[in-house]
């Protein structure tokens, strides 16, 4: 039998590690090609490592919990022919015997347990012989006498002059005294007295704390949060970073969804939503409006000639942002599918690396959770990233007349450093006039 390493996958650059959450096999059990060996967490998805052979565990060299990098050794393998050919061939095992006299004779040969016996002098006496334990007797004259001898606890005085100043200096801890109700407000009078502090006394802030210790749970971050905070502060910190609005009547696409639903779902198995409608929409706008699909790199623009939208996804992990990649090049029932697809890794931790890497624009649907309107952030590298929400029926004014229609905020956050106002605005424009009339995403 060889050995074989089990080694972390090439992690990309923007994924600094990960962290083994479980080992699904023990040192010493059988494994099968593509059986689960264990799982990563990276700051981005869980990522599940199968095995590649069959053969043994031999043995684990990173436990749970620990961090690891990308191409590192975390496990042996022990590669078996027999089980490549799902065979085990073991004399013992094919004859079903194990011979041991002892076994087989169902004897254990021991004289002291034939005996039952345990001889010792002292447990056979049952006896414990101590003068001091017999006499039940503690001899000590200060405990006899019920006398504690100390001139200043007698005296009842303690002599220190920080204490007698009225003076503790502790650089760790926080000393408030209290002398008079009065001089507190009434919020605070009624923590002193709720509490009982004695207003001659000092009351120390640790002891205030631990009284509260049972209101408050501390939590360590996972990975992806981690992650989150640390991109999400990378935006506010990076870019300059601006926020345009507009609105759009989404009578017609919610037209389309009533009229086609049933044939979509019976031929495609898809519930049509309205993020597909506008992958498409900001697909053809970032075709008119290239610097929205660009990115800063130092002193150059960076100009994608792909169009990879990525659609944001809340997990129960937290937020991830998967991509679709070549928009241009789907129609909207393809556009559909990927999302469907997206959605089932992303809920079952079956993202791979790939379907994180090389996004040029975000598109998130705060609307799922009646977000009526926000200012989303910006996904870094890249330079704008457009917010929908939640369709409510409002009044507008069409041709001199005021009617009821299903209206949507759109938000379109951008780096200031590279899209003008102009063109950010040009953009949400033609985004809006591509969904209000939607024959133009067909053609």
């Amino acid at each position: 039998m060889n050995n074989i390493n089990i080694i972390v996958p090439e992690l990309p650059e923007s994924v600094n590690n990960a962290i083994i959450i479980q080992w699904y096999k023990k040192p010493g059990e059988i494994v099968n090609i593509d059986d689960i060996l264990l799982e990563l967490e990276t700051d981005k998805i869980v990522l599940e490592i199968p095995s590649t052979v069959n053969g043994i565990l031999k043995k684990i060299l990173v436990k749970k919990g620990e961090r690891v990098q990308s191409q590192q050794i975390i496990g042996i393998l022990k590669i078996n022919k027999d089980l490549d050919n799902n065979k085990i061939e073991n004399k013992d095992l094919d004859n079903n015997k194990i011979e041991n006299k002892d076994l087989d004779n169902n004897k254990i040969e021991n004289k002291d347990l034939d005996n039952n016996k345990i001889e010792n002098k002292d447990l056979d006496n049952n006896k414990i012989e101590n003068k001091d334990l017999d006499n039940n007797k503690i001899e000590n004259k200060d405990l006899d006498n019920n006398k504690i001898e100390n001139k200043d606890l007698d005296n009842n005085k303690i002599e220190n002059k920080d204490l007698d100043n009225n003076k503790i200096e502790n650089k760790d801890f926080q000393i408030f005294s209290f002398n008079k109700l009065n001089n507190y407000s009434p919020s605070i009078r009624r923590k002193i007295k709720k509490n009982n502090y004695e207003l001659n006394n000092s009351i120390n802030f640790q002891n205030i704390l631990k009284k509260k210790k049972n209101s408050f749970k501390i939590k360590k971050m996972s990975p992806l949060r981690k992650y989150l905070a640390n991109k999400l502060m990378d935006s506010k910190k990076n870019t300059v970073m601006l926020t345009t609005f507009n609105e759009v009547n989404m009578k017609k696409i919610i037209n389309i969804k009533n009229d086609y639903k049933d044939f979509i779902f019976k031929k495609y198995n898809l519930k049509l939503g309205f993020t597909s409608f506008n992958i498409k929409a900001v697909t053809k706008a970032l075709k008119f409006f290239k610097k929205i699909n660009a990115f800063i790199d130092k002193d150059n623009i960076i100009y994608n000639n792909k169009y990879h939208i990525n659609i944001a996804i809340a997990t129960k992990r937290g937020l991830i942002t998967p991509i679709i990649y070549n928009t241009d090049q789907l129609s909207i029932i393809n556009i559909e599918k990927k999302i469907k697809e997206l959605v089932q890794k992303s809920n079952n931790n079956q993202l791979s690396l790939k379907d994180l890497q090389s996004g040029t624009f975000t598109i998130t649907n705060g609307g799922v959770f009646g977000s009526l309107m926000s200012t989303p952030i910006i996904n870094p590298p890249q330079s704008a990233i457009l917010g929908m929400h939640t369709i409510k029926e409002r009044p507008i004014v069409i041709n001199h007349k005021i009617c009821i229609m299903p209206m949507m905020y759109l938000a379109l956050s951008y780096d200031h450093r590279l899209i003008d106002g102009k063109d950010a605005i040009g953009f949400l424009m033609l985004v809006k006039n591509f969904l209000e009339d939607p024959i133009c995403l067909f053609l």
